[in-house]
């Protein structure tokens, strides 16, 4: 029998692949006793500061620091012209300043730092420092930055990039034509630990920073460039990380921390306060989306067109990819073959955007989905029926032109949500308040309520894309200790929360059958592991521990061979056992390493993408897709405006669950952002200032908001992957937002066509609205 790729010469062991295997974080972090990087402390460390700019827009024309340098304790203030190296900085674009000099480009752009010996001292020496700023006029509508005649922001210009498709015809005509308009509000991450980190300056007139990140290497190039160092002199070792979802990838208070630390030669730590994270981060782009969608009678899609305006804000990041994510999944996971598409990221004096779980399709799905209940609506169609009618499957062509190679079970997943039992209807005696929107605030005991059912699906490309040269990789060491063999697995992957470290081990274990498996903290001294983004860790740095293993077994059966006689492939792995399958010849790991260890590292890389034709948009783009599908159930008290999600219920395949109870987990948080988007969550611009930089006005959901969840979890399988695995993690944000705000519809009548829906859209229903 023809071994299978997927086939490991290691039996089943405890903690492997498939299992709910413990995460090593999991305990410390239930008893509170983990330790995140605002823990950080070193001796005779300092604190800094970060003066920021009170306004969206202006010209410096002076700054002073003399009156900060007299308050006690301080040790450094430092501007633009100590930055020792390269000014600007940016993950896709440079056209970020350390800290500004000539221009200010949004409210809270870093201006100077300051190191002192207590936190206070520092903030006193901050508000100290003079700056004369000329305020100038904000640009902060998106349209209109794109005209000829506004203001550029840029030298390169307002547009960041300009993502088209054009397949088909484009004059084509449908029996049945609707058109809506959508827009989604800027929603934060709001992870629960704020950006912090600790610069150790070094002997070797280097730096060791310790931070809390999503992408080590990215970091550590910017860092070098900036700090004019030799990237060998430059560490980072991952902190505890309180969350990401897309805002760490960016850099917050990296380069400054160690400007602060070499400038001084003390450690230095830095640790912004809530209200400063809401303006040391980027967040979700707003989008403007005018769709319009053509049909036949029978409910067949015959064409979309689709204008998207995504709001970069002040800084590039990561918006071109945001934008590329936004127009590759315009339409939906729906077969259409006439598409035009346009899709514009630009420059504004807004807050800075880039990259947030599910980035680009999030937005996108909103609208489309939107725009399939209305054409449901309009066809007389059930909404779920339209969707499974349209529905891309294996081997269907995306508007990219690009085949679906893996599997795509749109349908399956919307027949699954469509078919699980709804919730009873109404309120059974006695009256529980809980139950009901308002809840135990007693503002209504049933008058007024209505419910409403709502589905959504979307799907979103996993890991990098367009041509990216996207890799892991992992060293793994295979050694003897007090008569046992044991495993360290060493690579830069950053565990932001997803569990990452966990699937590293459980991919160890089951590859070399060694329970006993250390992760070593994710550093900059081995290869890059790629971002902690775009759901593509499990599959990227998995894959490369997996490499790893088999290079290290590789090399143990050849041992094992030459020791005992034979061939490697006579010998099979038990229970920290060789075996040889020949003559029944057995000897332990640990007698066959004796002082010796066998250590492999490995680079993993997906199959090779192309970059969308600037044109057409035509090209192999994506590596592969996940796919969700969401139920929503709510109650709608019409008289307050008020909302509770009865139920979600929802289905995703995971290609392979290595760590099923993770998965659960995953798709749960993703799934509560995703009903944030669409209730509550939303960072309020007015002329470019942020009015509410704090977790009492930036409403993010609680357990009391989140309701029961039925999950539903499919392991197709993709056959492009280690294990057959897809990420997890953004499919649940996507379609969740489409989902709860259809039932809102459902519940009213109304359109309800921006993310997120507040409470005067859905209050005060008519005697005609409710019939």
């Amino acid at each position: 029998m023809t071994p299978t790729k997927e086939r490991t010469i290691a039996p089943p062991v405890r903690g492997g692949v498939g299992t709910s295997a413990r995460r090593q974080d999991s305990v410390p972090k239930v008893k509170g006793e983990f330790a995140y990087s605002s823990d950080l402390w070193a001796e005779g460390m300092l604190w800094g500061a970060t003066v920021r700019s009170p306004h969206p827009r202006a010209a410096i024309r002076s700054l002073d620091i003399t009156d900060a340098l007299t308050v006690s304790g301080v040790h450094a203030v430092l501007t633009h012209e100590d930055v020792p190296g390269r000014k600007l900085f940016g993950m896709e674009i440079v056209d970020q300043p350390v800290l500004a000099w000539d221009e200010i480009r949004y409210e809270g752009e870093p201006v100077a730092l300051v190191a002192a010996d207590h936190p206070e001292n520092a903030r006193r020496a901050a508000d100290r420092l003079r700056v004369d700023y000329e305020e100038l006029p904000p640009l902060v509508d998106p349209e209109r930055a794109v005209e000829p005649d506004a203001p550029q922001l840029h030298a390169s210009g307002n547009l960041i990039r300009h993502a088209r498709i054009r397949c088909g015809d484009p004059a084509v005509t449908a029996d049945v034509v609707i058109e809506g308009t959508y827009e989604t509000a800027m929603q934060d991450q709001a992870f629960l630990g704020p950006e912090s980190g600790l610069a150790v300056p070094a002997e070797d007139g280097g730096i060791d920073l310790y931070v809390a990140t999503q992408w080590l290497h990215v970091d550590l190039e910017q860092l070098a460039a900036s700090l004019g160092l030799p990237q060998d002199k430059v560490r980072i070792t991952l902190a505890g990380v309180g969350g990401a979802f897309g805002a760490r990838e960016d850099l917050s208070m990296q380069i400054h921390c160690c400007m602060l630390a070499l400038y001084t030669g003390r450690p230095v730590k830095m640790m912004y306060s809530r209200e400063e994270s809401f303006f040391g981060h980027v967040h979700r782009h707003p989008a403007r989306m005018h769709y319009e969608h053509g049909a036949t009678r029978e409910g067949e899609l015959v064409y979309v067109k689709a204008r998207i305006v995504l709001d970069g804000g002040a800084y590039a990041s990561s918006s071109t990819a945001v934008c590329a994510n936004a127009t590759a999944f315009a339409c939906g996971p729906y077969e259409v073959p006439n598409v035009q598409v346009d899709a514009l990221a630009v420059y504004t004096n807004n807050p800075p955007c880039g990259a947030m779980r599910g980035f680009g399709a999030v937005q996108a799905c909103f609208a489309y989905e939107s725009q399939m209940d209305k054409l449901a609506d309009a066809l007389g169609m059930d909404p779920v029926e339209l969707r499974m009618k349209n529905a891309m499957s294996t081997g269907s062509a995306m508007p990219t032109g690009q085949i679906v190679e893996g599997p795509a079970p749109v349908a399956e997943l919307l027949r699954r949500v469509k078919e699980m039992s709804l919730p009873p209807a109404g309120h059974d005696a006695p009256l529980d308040l809980r139950s009901l929107p308002g809840g135990v605030s007693n503002t209504t005991h049933g008058e007024g309520i209505r419910r409403g059912v709502g589905y959504a699906i979307g799907f979103k490309n996993i890991a990098f894309s367009e041509g990216s040269d996207d890799f892991a990789t992992a060293r793994v060491r295979l050694f003897a200790a007090g008569g046992e063999p044991q495993v360290e697995v060493h690579s830069a992957a950053a565990e932001v929360g997803q569990g990452v470290g966990v699937v590293q081990i459980q991919v160890a274990r089951t590859e070399l059958g060694v329970e006993r498996v250390t992760l070593l903290p994710a550093d900059t001294t081995v290869g890059s592991a790629g971002s902690s983004s775009a759901s593509r860790q499990t599959w990227m740095t998995g894959g490369a521990v997996k490499s790893a293993c088999e290079a290290v077994r590789a090399r143990l059966l050849e041992r094992a061979a030459g020791e005992l006689g034979g061939s490697p492939s006579d010998f099979s792995m038990e229970g920290g056992k060789i075996v040889s399958q020949t003559n029944g010849i057995e000897v332990s790991i640990a007698d066959l390493l004796g002082r010796d260890s066998i250590e492999e590292t490995r680079e993993y890389r997906h199959r090779k993408t192309y970059p969308m034709d600037p044109e057409t948009g035509q090209g192999d783009a994506h590596v592969a897709f996940a796919f969700a599908a969401h139920r929503a159930i709510v109650d709608v008290d019409t008289e307050l405006g008020l909302v509770r999600v009865v139920e979600l219920a929802t289905a995703q395949d995971v290609g392979k669950a290595i760590n099923p109870l993770s998965v659960e987990g995953q798709i749960e948080g993703g799934s509560a952002q995703g009903l944030g988007l669409a209730l509550m969550e939303e960072i309020q611009v007015s002329n470019g200032r942020i009015r509410n930089p704090s977790f009492t006005d930036y409403l993010i959901p609680t357990v009391l908001d989140m309701p029961p969840m039925k999950i539903d979890v499919l392991e197709l399988g993709d056959p492009e992957a280690p294990y057959g695995v897809k990420g997890v993690g953004e499919a649940p944000t996507i379609s969740s937002t489409p989902a709860v705000i259809a039932a809102l519809r459902d519940a009213t009548g109304r359109a309800l066509e921006r993310a997120p829906v507040r409470p005067e859209d859905v209050v005060g229903l008519t005697e005609r609205e409710v019939r």
